[in-house]
């Protein structure tokens, strides 16, 4: 090729390079594989090494390869990155609109976006170039962080013109768009955004650490402001963060705050979607309480929302007050992380008898509920947080997740702080604890422990096993205690007028229950094996294990001829179905082979308990069967586990992550991560509607 052919070879390179980064990093549309972009990357780099005095400053290629800094320069910022004053309840915000109402009798609506928890930058922009990038520091004075900036893809080297129309289009005057394309092609911009780690990016970094033996990055947030802050700007484009664009500080003539992150998307610049124009108040509280609800389905961490007055007109008549303007408030969703103190540690015991250390806390609110316990799952656990009676701690609360104990502060310790010793008899029937080489948890073996047993009760009526109605943990250690009920086969022998005597068992309640349970004497096998309680075997090992029985029996008749297969089965068979280890192997061989557990068994045959038969699959089912899913957001239709069972029931598995093995993901309201990542893998995404009715065809 001749120079002149080269450079309009590298220039359409780095049209169609930036193009497909609008299309991925702004506008979530893919068209290429990261592969077929990288190859383009590559011959674009090739071309300008061997024409060197053909490369420019928004060239793709310039985004990684600055030097090392020894340190960072400091940028003053023109209009201060000044803070927000804080929120925590609906009291709050309105006594905020209470006071601006004192300063203005205009109407106020506002425009409500998500609080992204990173670290906050602004990007100046000279003629659509980017020149500079700065971290916020003490809000007048930062560091110059433009060599980190550039490496990270959603943030655009050069801007992206929008036309007169497009901008007439999202609500601009003619005169406002003209202003705003002379500040992008002759004059100054300056963007301000969060720079953030995802989720997904940071539990990545992490498994990569450790198998390395290097320090494991602490959170999200810490990880996105410690990339930054790399004076390599090399080290900061392994960490692959993200950019999102929420202010354009530059005067640019414009109404309403909600036009400049559509003019910022215009730009090529990354945008929530998920912000929202509130008319008043009452809307931005439920935008607050929708998103404090389902943050754990966001790809990042959000610790709030941020709440802007949307007409620009009242922001220099409301002013700023001390650190922060009154036309703005951060209103924070309810603390996921808060300090308090271990005050004892007990032991629960679970249906196998393993022995979980809880933490007994000094009360604490945590993601919007008051919290006096934790878990701290194993004493290996206790020994890597190395915690004591008497410390302070960190806990942390995600979602519905039982809160842990994330972190100790030993440097805070009084000095009569004590000792967490492993438990040596269980604390309920005092019988000696083991621990079985290879596990980490201390168990209570005897099977007559009454924990145990009420455990091992519960866990056959739970939803997953014969599902039982009306048969909760207090109704079952009713029974236990009235003598009716030992063993799982007990619960068929109940009589209505066993119950009657009962406290809260009235005529009508009796009848309920004893018609519950007589509903329930036909089970799938699957959830037949899951509600037998055998260490280590769970809803999906269940499955498997099911799967290998149909395998040998043709035609399942009754719980004996389950019993005689598994009887038969060595352990090295056992081994030989999918997922299944030595150790549950194991555990399997021995449950079926200890007499007391066939004794209970054969008192379920008796009392007329059976393996419902399995029903013949039509063509379209078969087609699923083996094939996996992973369900993201919330169905209107169907509950979570309904949704697994369904998939169950056409030989499919579950799983919790979304892999180039994933055959459907099917998605709900608020998908998650698991959503983009599918589409990124090419998985066939399936809707609710599609997904019932695949699932619900019949012969």
């Amino acid at each position: 090729m001749s120079k002149e052919q080269v450079k309009k070879r590298i220039e359409k390179l780095r049209r169609e390079i930036d193009r497909h980064r609008y299309l991925y990093h702004v506008l979530d549309k893919p068209e290429m594989s990261e592969a077929a972009l990288d190859s383009l990357k590559n011959e674009l780099f090739n071309l300008e090494m061997e024409y060197p005095e053909l490369i420019t400053p928004d060239s793709p290629t310039q985004r990684v390869g600055g030097r090392a800094l020894d340190k960072f320069g400091k940028v003053t910022h023109e209009t201060p990155m000044i803070s927000l004053f804080d929120a925590f309840s609906l009291e709050d915000m309105d006594d905020w609109e209470k006071r601006l109402r004192k300063l203005t009798a205009r109407k106020l609506d506002y425009y409500a976006e998500l609080k992204l928890d990173g670290l906050a930058v602004s990007l100046r922009y000279e003629k659509g170039l980017l020149a500079r990038g700065a971290t916020r520091g003490d809000g007048r004075t930062g560091e110059d962080v433009t060599g980190n900036l550039k490496t990270i893809e959603s943030i655009p080297l050069k801007l992206r013109i929008p036309s007169e129309d497009e901008l007439r289009e999202i609500g601009l005057k003619s005169g406002q768009a003209k202003a705003v394309l002379r500040a992008i092609q002759s004059g100054a911009l300056e963007i301000r955004g969060e720079v953030i780690m995802t989720k997904k990016v940071f539990k990545e970094l992490n498994r990569k650490y450790e198998k390395e033996g290097k320090p494991v990055l602490a959170n999200p947030r810490n990880g996105a402001a410690g990339s930054i802050r790399q004076l390599d700007p090399a080290l900061s484009a392994e960490r692959k963060l993200s950019f999102y664009a929420y202010e354009l500080s530059t005067e640019l003539g414009l109404d309403r705050h909600e036009q400049k992150g559509k003019i910022a998307g215009l730009f090529g610049l990354r945008i929530l979607n998920e912000n929202k124009y509130c008319p008043d108040l009452s809307a931005v509280e439920a935008f607050h309480d929708h998103w404090e609800k389902h943050r754990e389905s966001l790809p990042f961490e959000v610790d709030g929302i941020v709440v802007k007055v949307n007409d620009l007109s009242l922001w220099p008549v409301l002013g700023t007050v001390g650190k922060g303007p009154r036309f703005m408030m951060a209103y924070k969703f309810a603390a996921e992380q808060v300090t308090t103190k271990v005050k004892d540690v007990v032991w629960q015991v679970g249906r196998t008898g393993t022995m979980t250390p809880v933490a007994v806390l000094e009360p604490v609110r945590v993601g919007g509920v008051t919290v006096s316990h934790a878990t701290l799952h194993n004493m290996d656990e206790i020994g890597r947080l190395g915690l004591k009676i008497g410390d302070t701690v960190v806990i942390e609360r995600a979602g519905d997740v039982i809160p842990k104990v994330i972190r100790a502060f030993p440097e805070l310790r009084a000095g009569r702080e004590k000792d967490i010793n492993a438990p040596e008899f269980c604390p309920i029937c005092r019988s000696r604890v083991a621990r079985t080489a290879g596990e980490v948890a201390y168990r209570c073996v005897n099977p007559e422990c009454y924990t145990v047993n009420l455990r091992r009760l519960a866990h056959w009526t739970s939803k997953g096993a014969t599902d039982i109605d009306g048969v909760g943990p207090k109704i079952i250690e009713q029974l236990v205690k009235a003598g009716l009920v030992s063993d799982i086969a007990d619960f068929y022998d109940l009589k209505e007028g066993d119950l009657k005597p009962l406290e809260r068992f009235a005529d009508k309640s009796a009848e309920n229950l004893v018609k519950a349970i007589s509903a329930r004497k036909e089970i799938d096998l699957a959830r037949f094996i899951y509600g037998l309680g055998i260490r280590h075997v769970g809803e999906e090992m269940a499955i498997a294990l099911a799967r290998e029985i149909g395998h040998r029996i043709s035609d399942i008749k009754d719980i004996d001829s389950v019993v005689n297969v598994l009887r038969k089965m060595t352990s090295v068979d056992l081994e030989n179905i999918e997922d299944v280890g030595p150790i549950v192997a194991g555990s399997i061989y021995d449950w079926f082979h200890d007499q007391k557990n066939i004794k209970v068994l054969k008192k379920l045959e008796d009392r007329g308990v059976a393996i419902r038969k399995q029903r013949t699959e039509n063509r379209e089912r078969a087609k699923l069967k083996g094939k996996t899913f992973v369900l993201t957001g919330t169905l209107a239709g169907l509950t979570r586990d309904e949704a697994k069972a369904k998939i169950r029931e056409i030989g499919g598995s579950v799983s919790s992550s979304v892999s180039k093995n994933t055959d459907f993901v099917v998605a709900g309201e608020n998908p998650g991560s698991k959503y983009d990542k599918a589409k990124k893998l090419g998985v066939k995404i399936l809707d609710e509607e599609e997904f019932i009715k695949i699932t619900n065809s019949r012969i």
